[in-house]
């Protein structure tokens, strides 16, 4: 039963990923291999031959190269409130309360710690593209009093992670970026979309209220929104609208 429903994650996971409308820039950590786009608030991710999973305090690593036998390679200790994972250039950004850390793949079997990024107490998804990380933080019940915005990171020293900008959000959940366009769900406040032609100095283009959003994966104008109101696909482009393709409601 372990070996199906690891495969089955997997599949999930790879599905985004074979999508002839994926970003050239995705989040794929290994381009010639089985990995995919997941959303910003995945606690698993899959590159090539190998899983990885975060629990609330470590990052686990499954040899998957035969997925009906899944092999326990490694684990990785990152202290304590570790909530996500996102998957980028032979790199790993893993969100916690209280900061993002950046651990490369060299050896895959083994990640080691590139950087530590550290923010207040907080709610953490992560998601990158070119030199810039985006970070929302923000407050909730698991997450203390901390604040509600948005950070843009400056990667391009991987090494040493610096904040070059910060926006003041209502309740930030997950996000995704493809190309000019930086989504941020905002929970029970809607969708917020931003302009991120220049990606430290970000624009508002246009908030949904209606959209009460988890978390997004946008992957060339076709963005998968996840919320209290089920799982929602739309088409979206240059003139920033959302049209509706199809949705699977859920009940409360």
């Amino acid at each position: 039963m372990k070996n199906y429903l690891l495969v089955l994650l997997i599949g999930l996971t790879a599905l985004t990923g074979c999508s002839e409308t994926g970003s050239k820039d995705s989040a794929a950590v290994n381009p010639n291999g089985g990995s995919g786009t997941g959303g910003s608030m995945a606690r698993f991710t899959v590159a090539g031959d190998y899983l990885y999973v975060v629990n609330q305090n470590s990052l686990q690593v499954y040899d998957v190269h035969q997925s009906a036998d899944p092999n326990s390679l490694s684990k990785v200790s990152l202290g304590f409130g570790v909530e996500t994972i996102f998957p980028y250039k032979n790199h790993l950004f893993i969100g916690t309360q209280t900061g993002m850390y950046i651990m490369n793949l060299e050896n895959p079997a083994k990640p080691q710690q590139t950087a530590l990024y550290r923010h207040i107490y907080s709610c953490d998804p992560v998601v990158a593209q070119g030199n810039y990380a985006y970070v929302t933080l923000r407050s909730g019940t698991s997450c203390n009093t901390g604040p509600n915005r948005l950070e843009v990171v400056d990667i391009s020293n991987l090494a040493n992670p610096v904040q070059v900008n910060s926006i003041s959000m209502t309740n930030p959940h997950g996000l995704g970026i493809d190309g000019n366009l930086l989504f941020v769900s905002e929970g029970d406040a809607g969708l917020k979309v931003f302009d991120a032609t220049d990606p430290v100095k970000l624009k508002l283009i246009k908030s949904f209220d209606d959209i009460r959003s988890f978390d997004v994966i946008p992957n060339r104008s076709v963005l998968i929104v996840t919320g209290k109101d089920g799982i929602f696909q739309y088409r979206y482009d240059a003139s920033q609208q959302l049209t509706l393709l199809s949705k699977l409601p859920v009940e409360n």
